[in-house]
């Protein structure tokens, strides 16, 4: 087994520590720029999306690294013609779901808005697997240039973006870049060319592999996401963007976690498992798991309320009672 460098370990956990700090900007910008109303219409657009791209998230990148022939050119291929169709099906639902958003919520993003979204699982659905069937051999290099790009591309979008559509809209530019700027760089760094074979037999394992990842997405988005559509029915743009911008703190920690564990754990299990010494790692990694939930329960329940009002402005005062249940409840989700 390759041994896991300083470097490979410090670039799993710095990529996602970037990319969320850069979300928690962009929301931050957006904030101050187009103010609590506009905020929130933005956050119904992060959140169509995360929505579409959650419940039809099968575990491909997840596949070519823990699957014994992950190494495979053709099991790439397949599995990139899986990405295609998955890109290309949420395209399609997000255009269906377009109107019937913009009739719900009726002083929200309208119907283009919505439909705009379309292009961000598209452009995606044509990435390169290459960066991270690397991974296999915790080579985390290509990752970051991937990861990191695109959230380099996004934050240096989000003005432009305002520049442009000074309200919500400017979210769907700053998701789209990040996206474009994934795509295209996925491809950069890749050693094998891009090839695409469908296949009937991937496509049953890739559901086999990746319907409880599905199941579990669509448990997660009830539990940590859905509640915000009914914050907007009934209480208004203003009060989702403080809602969101609370609960946005409040699972950064579980965000980094978890794509950090990703890229650390999963390949570290692989080996584990084929040496069966799974019950040493697994044990390891969920001690790990409870030191990390235990520090941010206590960080976030005492800082959190001071530090929304002084980075967000006056108008996202929070009160302790519902800093406490988001510390809480990101502290189960890490």
């Amino acid at each position: 087994m390759r041994a896991l460098t300083p470097s490979g370990r410090s670039l799993a956990w710095a990529v996602p520590v970037m990319a969320e700090a850069v979300a928690l900007g962009r929301s931050i910008a957006l904030a101050w720029a187009i103010g609590p109303d506009e905020l929130g219409r933005a956050m119904m657009l992060a959140l169509t999306i995360r929505l579409v791209e959650m419940t039809s998230d099968m575990g491909i990148e997840r596949l070519i690294v823990q699957a014994p022939d992950g190494n495979s050119a053709r099991l790439q291929s397949e599995l990139h013609a899986v990405a295609v169709l998955r890109g290309v099906i949420c395209a399609v639902i997000l255009l269906a779901l377009a109107p019937v958003l913009a009739a719900v919520f009726a002083d929200g993003p309208n119907a283009v808005s919505y439909a705009a979204l379309a292009v961000i699982p598209l452009f995606r659905g044509f990435g390169h697997l290459d960066y991270r069937r690397v991974e296999r051999q915790f080579r985390y290099i290509k990752m970051s240039v991937v990861e990191g790009g695109a959230t380099i591309a996004m934050a240096a979008s989000v003005i432009p973006a305002i520049g442009v559509f000074p309200d919500h809209r400017a979210m769907a530019i700053v998701l789209a870049a990040h996206a474009v700027t994934h795509t295209v760089l996925s491809h950069a760094v890749a050693d094998r060319r891009y090839a695409v074979k469908l296949s009937n037999a991937t496509l049953r394992r890739s559901w086999t592999f990746g319907a409880p990842l599905v199941m579990n997405a669509g448990l997660l988005f009830l539990t940590f996401y859905a509640d915000r559509f009914i914050v907007a029915q009934v209480y208004g743009w203003a009060s989702l963007a403080l809602y969101g911008v609370a609960l946005q703190l409040a699972l950064l920690p579980a965000q980094i976690v978890g794509r950090a564990a990703a890229s650390l754990v999963l390949p570290e299990l692989r080996v584990a498992l084929a040496s069966h010494k799974i019950a040493h790692v697994w044990s390891r990694c969920l001690n790990v798991h409870l030191v990390l939930a235990g520090i941010m329960v206590a960080g976030f329940t005492t800082l959190a309320p001071t530090v929304i009002a002084v980075v967000y402005g006056a108008a996202f005062k929070t009160d302790f009672a519902l800093v406490a249940a988001l510390a809480f409840a990101a502290g189960f989700r890490i």
